[in-house]
């Protein structure tokens, strides 16, 4: 007979590369929080954006001359189309679509019942517990593409996840690319910012995957913003040439701060970016038929009195479910969210923003997840501590998402019950001895001991917890395995482009 007993359990916070660990197809229904007055309402006013007020296509006479010959009304820079065409259009581009890596194991699914969580992307600084804050550089772009290449939580690489402000912006993209391809085997993003970095993204691609593999399949893409309000400048329509042309994927995510580039209404805001998103995939498809696209939404409330952003708000969680619902409907994979916030440490305000954010991202059923991890001061800085933080959590995430509630016969447990006497425990009976490996998600690095034993070991915080487990990491970092004749050729490539290229800082 099984008797009560006080369980005991050990803390791990043993580092090491991680196993393959492919994208999350999820059991849990998504969180549909419209009705269908409320949807066919919205979908109204994006295709009255779409029809009557019309989306600008700045700076690129190609993408102007484009949309005449297909037939949209254009008049200077500002295209209007049927509602029904545009819908068309994007029924073009995949409900699904696989991202190969470098190892077929880390391959991707995005798109339908899939989601995938990629770190934070675009920060010009980086913090961490012993150097402060500062601005990112090489050596800190390089640390974060490994641990992220080791946690068994991110799927994906992303591709800016510090900006290494130490090299000329004219070539930081190629050392970048450089560094995704060969000390980490997970897929990831490619340069935007210039047509020339975007080409070298493909033509790199090209090296590691070879023409023919591209031609069937994605194995880059680009992320780009639209210039809310209702602007499509030549970065994503020169972007969208590059990669779409190659049938590479493009992700396009309309960055409104409600109340300055979009209405200060939630609904109004959820609405036009739709409208810019679709606007811009019907170009893709104009450009390539059945190109990869996610459909992306930045939406974030401000304050009214300074201007700043602000995360983890009502608002911008009703909006991802509300463009979760709009995304699916029209047929499109979903990029929103992420662990977002508007702290500048690992704080109190960190945890409750970032957490309620990404729950309505896990919620809204998000298949692209940028951001998911590392995101401190509003996007500005990436947290080495953070980022592990957010991958420990996203791990529950997981879970959650891909197992739902297991009601098979070994999870409802009826022999556990012939076994522990009324009154007695479970701890040592055989179901609990069969389960207790995987019964639970045990996170990393929260500590659930007792205050005796917490402050045995040192009295630390989570803070100091992540700083261990991310210097730890990086300590028993192995690279993954490569040709070296491929990480030749991609040596080689990087040095004539260098050689190519002046030194340019902005």
């Amino acid at each position: 007979m099984a008797r009560r007993s006080r369980p005991t359990r050990t803390r791990t916070t043993t580092s090491g590369a991680s196993p393959a660990s492919p994208h999350i197809r999820r059991v849990l229904p998504v969180f549909d929080v419209l009705d269908e007055d409320q949807i066919e309402k919205l979908e109204a006013q994006v295709d009255w954006i779409l029809q009557d007020v019309g989306i600008a296509f700045r700076d690129d006479p190609e993408a102007i001359a484009l949309w005449s010959r297909e037939g949209a009304q254009v008049e200077g820079d500002i295209v209007r189309a049927p509602a029904d065409w545009i819908r068309a259009l994007c029924a073009k581009a995949p409900r699904q679509f696989t991202q190969l890596a470098r190892n077929p194991d880390r391959s991707v699914i995005i798109g339908g019942v899939h989601q995938v969580f990629a770190p934070i992307y675009g920060a010009p600084f980086v913090r961490d517990l012993e150097g402060g804050r500062r601005y990112g550089d090489m050596a800190a772009f390089r640390d974060l593409v490994r641990l992220t290449y080791m946690h068994p939580n991110l799927h994906h690489g992303g591709f800016v996840t510090c900006e290494p402000c130490d090299v000329p912006v004219s070539k930081r993209h190629l050392d970048m690319l450089l560094a995704h391809m060969t000390m980490s085997d997970k897929p990831h993003l490619g340069a935007i910012t210039e047509m020339s970095r975007a080409q070298d993204s493909v033509d790199m691609a090209e090296i590691v995957f070879g023409a023919d593999v591209m031609e069937q399949n994605c194995v880059i893409m680009g992320n780009v913003n639209t210039n809310s309000p209702l602007l499509v400048d030549k970065v994503v329509t020169e972007a969208i040439r590059v990669y779409c042309r190659r049938n590479q994927g493009i992700v396009v995510v309309p960055f409104i701060l409600s109340g300055a580039m979009g209405p200060v209404s939630t609904a109004a805001s959820v609405a036009q970016a739709m409208a810019e998103a679709m606007m811009v995939c019907a170009y893709a498809q104009l450009v390539r038929p059945g190109a990869p696209f996610v459909l992306g939404n930045f939406l974030s409330s401000m304050s009214l009195k300074s201007g700043a952003p602000t995360f983890g708000m009502p608002e911008p969680v009703m909006s991802n479910y509300a463009i979760g619902q709009l995304a699916r409907r029209a047929g499109l994979p979903l990029r929103c969210g992420g662990s977002l916030t508007a702290s500048k440490i690992e704080d109190a305000q960190a945890a409750y923003e970032s957490a309620d954010s990404m729950h309505s991202t896990m919620l809204a059923g998000a298949n692209f997840v940028l951001h998911a991890a590392g995101w401190l001061e509003g996007g500005l800085c990436t947290g080495f501590e953070k980022l592990v933080m957010d991958a420990d959590r996203l791990g529950g995430y997981q879970k959650l998402l891909s197992q739902g509630l297991d009601v098979s016969d070994e999870a409802m447990a009826r022999d556990a019950y012939a076994e522990v006497v009324p009154g007695g425990h479970f701890l040592g009976c055989g179901h609990t001895m069969r389960n207790y490996q995987t019964a639970f998600y045990e996170p990393k690095l929260s500590d659930s001991e007792n205050v005796e034993s917490w402050e045995e070991a040192g009295s630390k915080d989570m803070r100091a917890r992540a700083y261990e487990r991310w210097t730890g990491m990086l300590e028993s970092y192995e690279a993954p395995p490569i040709d070296p004749g491929l990480r030749e050729a991609l040596e080689a490539f990087v040095a004539r482009r260098k050689e190519e290229l002046p030194d340019a800082w902005y």
